[in-house]
């Protein structure tokens, strides 16, 4: 199979219920309306939505031993996801994640790190898994064995065989910079959300952050603003704000991993910026209509229709 798009990084499996109103006491029972099962994560819930949207799709990451493990790979495969690079490590539990979705679209969450902490690509095997055009790095944070020097060395490659890198993060602090910092100048499309740029970059502004990371090498920057929309900006300070569809939101996991997928889905289709960055968002408003990181989107057709009929916010 001749790939599009590589999406490297933190799978995780989800375990969402809603509406969660309270924890109940004791050994009491609640009774709630819904409970699925979904794959998440940087990578995870990115590639999912990618295959939705007709796209190719490598994926590479770990999971583990366990029956977490089973639903992953079994799901990568129900939506035609190559996963000849995952890897499946004994002795450690699958990435995990139960997440309490509150009415208001709220998700505290409990996680156990799992096997994305023990991930690592072998040298023998980064030819096969920078092979496709698009080369998406997600996750970083989280992933203990391949973060720092290790992610440098792979994005490095990526560029020396001419592929796009996409890039997002997880966990973001104010100890995050001297991590990220040395893979900037091979980072194509920066695409965090607003707050974590603010963090990480120490600035006050969308724009100032933005300025923050072009500075050090990032050639374009894609800030996800939630219900405020989308911020963008380039090496050469051209900048565009777009505002967001104006949807009814019941959960917001895996906002940020569908708004990558749509826009390495608009990069695949060559669209141009500002396009690309309403799919974008329109992949990410179709996921927060439903419970789980792969709720709404149905396909590209559907999510492009989406996109020309929805209204968009006013201010």
């Amino acid at each position: 199979m001749v790939h599009d798009v590589s999406v490297i990084g933190l799978y995780i499996l989800d375990i969402l219920g809603r509406p969660v109103d309270r924890i109940p006491a004791g050994g009491n029972v609640e009774f709630i309306d819904e409970i699925r099962l979904t794959v998440a994560g940087t990578a995870g819930g990115t590639v999912v939505d990618l295959a939705k949207l007709g796209l190719n799709c490598l994926a590479v990451g770990a999971v583990g031993d366990d029956e977490k493990a089973d639903f992953v790979l079994a799901t990568l495969d129900r939506f035609g996801i190559d996963r000849t690079e995952m890897q499946r490590i004994p002795g450690v539990p699958t990435s995990a994640t139960i997440l309490n979705i509150r009415r208001n679209g709220e998700r505290p969450a409990l996680h156990v790190r799992g096997a994305s902490g023990h991930f690592e690509i072998p040298e023998d095997a980064r030819e096969r898994v920078l092979a496709p055009p698009i080369v998406h790095l997600g996750g970083t944070g989280l992933l203990d064995r391949l973060d720092g020097e290790p992610s440098r060395i792979l994005l490095e490659e990526a560029k020396r065989y001419g592929r796009t890198v996409t890039f997002d993060l997880l966990g973001a602090s104010e100890k995050t910079l001297p991590l990220i910092r040395p893979l900037f100048p091979y980072i194509d499309y920066f695409m965090p959300s607003v707050e974590e740029a603010m963090l990480i970059s120490g600035q006050k502004t969308a724009e100032d952050a933005g300025r923050f990371f072009t500075d050090l090498g990032v050639k374009h920057c894609v800030f996800t603003m939630g219900g405020d929309g989308v911020c963008f900006m380039d090496a050469q300070r051209n900048s565009l704000k777009l505002p967001a569809f104006e949807i009814d939101v019941v959960d917001t996991t895996g906002c940020g991993d569908a708004f990558n997928a749509g826009f390495i889905a608009a990069l695949h289709h060559k669209m141009d910026t500002e396009t690309a960055m309403k799919f974008a968002q329109a992949s990410a408003a179709l996921v927060a209509t439903g419970l789980g990181s792969d709720a709404g989107i149905v396909s590209f057709e559907g999510t492009w229709d989406f996109m020309k009929t929805a209204r968009v916010k006013t201010n």
